[in-house]
């Protein structure tokens, strides 16, 4: 989080500095500055996002984490991923159980690749949300849970040896699988 109105430097030639070292840094300007012009050079020289005060908290705490959330390391960054009986292939977008390959549609496929990213782990409902959907959905927070009532028909439909996807009531899923099975290619 970057003020403008620094003691000894401008915050436009911090943001610039940072920027031009350390690329993947994230860059929230907070300040006073309001003029359309302030934000346009905020904005060009590398930062991220520009808020001008007063700002809620709350706000900001939101825009700080949906920066965060992009810049996790992404869970597709492997091309494959073997589970049990399990294998992912993001790169065909094709998943097989047991050899046998079980055909999703897309938003079955990016929920089952994100799950399948952190076997055994609590994964929220808004986390998958804005994973797998985006951030800036506005419809049902139900089709989460059609897609994942299809993803395990499908699932189940090709044999017992699929992972189990396990309802975690008022929070979210989790992808029931021995995560020392996991593999990545």
């Amino acid at each position: 989080m970057l003020d403008l109105g620094l003691p000894d430097l401008d915050g436009v030639e911090v943001c610039r500095r940072l920027r031009s070292t350390l690329p993947a840094v994230v860059i929230v300007m907070l300040t006073a500055r309001s003029r359309e012009m302030d934000v346009v050079v905020g904005l060009e020289v590398g930062a991220d996002d520009y808020l001008t005060k007063p700002v809620s908290s709350s706000e900001l705490v939101a825009r700080i984490q949906a920066h965060l959330r992009r810049t996790e390391p992404s869970h597709t960054s492997w091309r494959s991923r073997s589970l049990g009986a399990l294998v992912v292939d993001v790169a065909s977008r094709r998943v097989t159980v047991a050899g046998e390959e079980v055909p999703l549609r897309r938003k079955e496929f990016d929920l089952l690749t994100r799950l399948v990213a952190e076997p055994g782990v609590a994964v929220t409902r808004e986390t998958l949300m804005a994973d797998v959907w985006d951030e800036h959905w506005h419809g049902s927070t139900k089709t989460l849970d059609v897609h994942v009532a299809s993803l395990r028909r499908k699932l189940a439909s090709v044999g017992a040896d699929a992972p189990r996807i396990v309802t975690l009531r008022g929070h979210g899923y989790r992808l029931e699988a021995d995560p020392t099975a996991a593999r990545d290619q």
